[in-house]
């Protein structure tokens, strides 16, 4: 009996070490703010900065060569399927892709390959399409996938989702008509960055965590952009002494957006079921009899760490995360990003769908009003573009709308929107640019709103 006490309480301490110390180092580097050459970020984008800092002279070489290699390896694996892949649960997902998944890696490493030796029409290689994707965007998403893919398991893995979620519930569930633990996805994107929000997303997604409707909701709505960009889209406007009111406006917007977008159609329409199609049970998020919410989210956490069996099981579950994202959607990135930045730079698409913004900003008593309704969706294809266009604006209320309203927008084709497409959330790219809309015109009164309280 003895024995068996002591064993107990051996396993016990064993799981309270295996849930504190790997979660505490897991809020410290996707959570914990740090200042960084001037700017506030955290340290999973520190590191990913010194490793593209490290690898300056090739990273656009090493992601050329990683775009190529999974269009071939997914080209390979689709038509012969070879019993090394089909047999690895892991390389048959990655490589042996729907037609669909493999037309899009194989235009990627297309445009990746043109761009890189600067063949083809200019408009695709030029720094304003491809050559800002490939040069600018990738070697970013290149180091962050890395780190975040390798040490995202701290987070998943230990415990830390299953005790803050049990906290949460009780504001999340009713409010955002989500788990708690989606309140983790959302704090790792606003003080990192929206790729990590998403990365973790699909990770749950694919886990049994999140629901159909769910994933698509967080992965549209809370991979918020971050602080740090945030600032370098209100320099860019030249309002950079207006950061406190510019980020109440986005917190205030994004937050009605996150109440009212998941209920209207296409996100309401999303099945509340698994990914395997199962629904959740009906007592999922119930606190047991004689627990309280604290003390069940603990046992559940503890009850988590337990499972982990070994480190090098983690380890392993890191690197797959990693190879995942650097090879499966990489490519997405480049085929989606290009393609959107393309149509932004050679057709008068995005101002023509801007038009009907006019009379809106003229009630919303928006000045300059025409030259703001070309900003409204072109921020679809990067979010970059609405500040730049607004450099030309005078009025200082309006390009301080266009800042806060191109960050609140948040899905844009050259990063978010082709992450989400080349995850597993389920989500299209005809969705993706209705929930744009919404979030656009959801938005747009709002921020309005308090620029005239400001001005």
């Amino acid at each position: 009996m003895e024995k068996t006490l002591k064993g107990q309480a051996a396993v016990g301490k064993r799981n309270l070490l295996m849930f504190l110390l790997p979660s505490l180092l897991g809020i410290l580097l996707f959570m914990t703010p740090v200042s960084y050459n001037g700017d506030l970020t955290i340290m999973i984008a520190v590191l990913a900065k010194s490793l593209q800092a490290l690898l300056s002279g090739s990273l656009t070489s090493i992601v050329t060569g990683i775009v190529s290699l999974s269009a071939l390896l997914s080209l390979f694996a689709t038509l012969f399927k070879p019993a090394f892949v089909t047999r690895s649960s892991f390389l048959n997902t990655l490589f042996n892709v729907s037609p669909v998944w493999l037309v899009s890696r194989l235009l990627g490493a297309v445009f990746v390959v043109m761009v890189y030796t600067q063949t083809g029409p200019e408009i695709l290689y030029s720094g304003d399409t491809g050559g800002l994707v490939l040069n600018d965007l990738m070697p970013v998403l290149f180091a962050v996938f890395i780190f975040a893919g390798l040490l995202l398991p701290l987070l998943l893995d230990f415990g830390l989702l299953e005790f803050v979620g049990t906290l949460l519930t009780g504001i999340m569930r009713p409010v955002f008509r989500l788990p708690g633990r989606s309140a983790v996805d959302c704090m790792a994107s606003w003080l990192g960055d929206g790729s990590v929000g998403i990365l973790l997303t699909s990770k749950q997604y694919e886990g049994h965590h999140y629901t159909q409707r769910e994933a698509a909701v967080i992965g549209t709505t809370f991979s918020a952009v971050s602080i740090t960009f945030s600032l370098v889209v209100l320099a860019q406007v030249k309002l950079e002494h207006m950061f406190i009111p510019f980020y109440l406006a986005v917190c205030v917007a994004g937050i009605v957006a996150a109440i009212v977008v998941p209920r209207l159609p296409p996100l309401c329409w999303k099945k509340d079921t698994f990914i395997n199609g199962e629904a959740r049970p009906a007592n999922d998020e119930v606190t047991p009899a004689g627990y309280s919410r604290l003390s069940h989210g603990y046992h559940l956490a503890l009850a988590r760490a337990g499972k982990v069996e070994s480190l090098g099981q983690v380890a392993r579950t890191g690197i797959h995360n990693a190879l995942d994202m650097l090879l499966g959607v990489l490519p997405v990135v480049m085929a989606f990003g290009t393609l959107a930045l393309v149509i932004a730079e050679t057709t008068p698409l995005f101002s023509w769908l801007g038009m009907p913004f006019v009379p809106l900003l003229e009630l919303l008593q928006i000045p300059e009003a025409a030259a703001a309704s070309e900003t409204m969706v072109v921020g679809f294809a990067d979010m970059f573009i609405p500040a730049i266009l607004a450099t030309s604006i005078e009025s200082d209320l309006t390009r301080f709308v266009i800042a806060a309203l191109s960050v609140t927008q948040l899905i844009y084709m050259s990063e978010v929107g082709a992450l989400l497409l080349g995850s597993k959330i389920p989500v299209n790219i005809v969705e993706l640019f209705v929930i744009f809309l919404l979030r656009t015109l959801v938005t747009l009164p709002v921020i309005a709103l308090i620029a005239h309280l400001v001005f």
